[in-house]
């Protein structure tokens, strides 16, 4: 190599770019936002080391857009500063600031990324963190930042650059023209069913065949016209090849995500660690009789390490009924996220997942049976014992006789129609994505032709 061409090589900066809340209930959508970033510094010949990552953190937070979704990625470049003001000019451009977005912009450049930001990034995925922890932290790792209105989104951008994965999905979005945001989306119904046929188990949650319902297309305002969750860049490319729509998209692009991986649900939750809107798993023993409510939604109480924690099973998830037949004594683990007190209740965990370990003998005590009449006998009233009305035949007591359980030493998952973006489907369970090749010549990000 010679000292010229060295001289090059070390002048190129590895820039990682996280950004998060550029949206608003009434529009646009960050993933867009990477879209149309992506496709400017494609057009430059930017070099990417890897896929753009979507990652979606605590879903409770209760002023998140949709998915809770942050976006990052990492680029090679010789001129990063030209690279910022274009990305921030994009911020700028597509962010729904009067709509109450809060975008945050964080460009960090390292090729290795410090063991703080994994901190600060799985804090975020099952706790509230607030957006004044995130400039703290800014401040102190000297990250450069950029945000408007009250910076919230800064701490989806720094877990974006942050996450470590153990487990990851692919998604491909798709993004309509802009005429068509905010307008109906048309799909075969059909075509996703024979997508989801023809693709699965490399792709995930489409079609609910139970309901009969499309999973694939958002119903707000936002660019995006489906979303396609797998395990593998092939697979979703062909999906896209197999559904149909009369509208004409204008491309989309291939995310490496957490979704599907239930990460929110790892961690522990303890009496100390259950502040509201926390997610995550806690085990233990069922402390009461299930109570149904009007509506059909299930509560009832596990104790756990000496505490007593409600658990709330609403009518959608589909988990009631198990839930309904769990019995006091009965050991399991949950996982879901914490509600905040209300007047009537205190915190409570709405849950994701019902995993139960062990259940308790059903018994229940009943009249003894004649052996000679195959009947039960009758009482012959208060502490008199029983007798055979046939032949006369006594007994003292009753007698106790075990029950069926109607539940099983299992896991259950909500309906699919329930699941949220981060919930793992059955057919994950067990499996970990690490393998996906980064490949820049692969088609993870297209425009279709005008």
């Amino acid at each position: 190599m010679s000292h010229q061409s060295k001289k090059v090589v070390e002048k190129e900066t590895i820039l990682n770019v996280g950004f998060d809340d550029t949206d608003s209930p009434k529009g646009m959508c960050t993933t867009f936002l990477a879209y149309k970033i992506v496709d400017s510094l494609k057009k430059q010949k930017i070099e990417f080391l890897d896929f753009p990552r979507l990652i979606r953190f605590n879903p409770n937070i209760p002023w998140k857009t949709r998915g809770n979704g942050a976006v990052s990625f990492k680029v090679k470049t010789k001129n990063p500063s030209k690279i910022k003001n274009q990305i921030k000019n994009l911020v700028s451009k597509y962010s729904d600031t009067k709509n109450g977005a809060n975008p945050g912009l964080v460009f960090f450049e390292s090729d290795e990324i410090p063991s703080v930001f994994t901190e600060f990034s799985k804090l975020a995925l099952w706790q509230l963190i607030h957006r004044k922890n995130a400039k703290i932290f800014a401040k102190k790792n000297n990250l450069e930042v950029y945000y408007q209105g009250n910076g919230q989104g800064l701490v989806g951008a720094i877990g974006a650059i942050g996450y470590d994965f153990h487990d990851h999905t692919l998604e491909l979005l798709s993004y309509r023209k802009k005429p068509k945001f905010g307008k109906e989306r048309k799909i075969s119904t059909e075509s996703v069913k024979n997508m989801q046929e023809k693709t699965s188990p490399s792709t995930f949650n489409s079609f609910d065949t139970k309901k009969g319902r499309v999973l694939i297309t958002p119903h707000g305002p936002d660019p995006v016209f489906y979303g396609v969750r797998g395990e593998n860049v092939d697979s979703l490319v062909y999906a896209t090849k197999i559904l149909k729509t009369p509208e004409k998209l204008d491309g989309y692009m291939i995310f490496k995500s957490n979704q599907g991986t239930g990460d929110h649900l790892k961690n522990e939750l303890t009496f100390e660690n259950m502040k509201p809107y926390a997610s995550g798993k806690i085990s233990g023993i069922v402390a009461n009789t299930p109570k149904i409510v009007k509506g059909g939604h299930v509560f009832f109480k596990i104790t756990s390490k000496n505490h007593d924690f409600w658990c709330a099973v609403y009518k959608p998830t589909g988990m009631t009924v198990v839930a309904s037949h769990l019995l006091k004594g009965d050991k399991i683990c949950v996982g879901g996220g914490v509600r905040k007190a209300s007047k009537n209740f205190p915190r409570i965990i709405n849950l994701e997942f019902l995993d139960i370990i062990s259940l308790v003998k059903n018994t229940s005590l009943s009249n003894p049976e004649c052996n000679k009449c195959n009947k039960k006998m009758k009482s012959k009233g208060l502490n008199q014992g029983f007798e055979c009305i046939r032949c006369g035949a006594k007994a003292s007591k009753k007698i106790s006789i075990e029950n069926s359980r109607k539940i099983k030493n299992q896991l259950y998952l909500p309906e699919i129609s329930a699941h949220r973006h981060l919930s793992r489907p059955l057919q994950r369970i067990g499996t970990i994505n690490q393998s996906t090749k980064f490949d820049n010549s692969l088609s993870w990000f297209c425009v279709y032709e005008k």
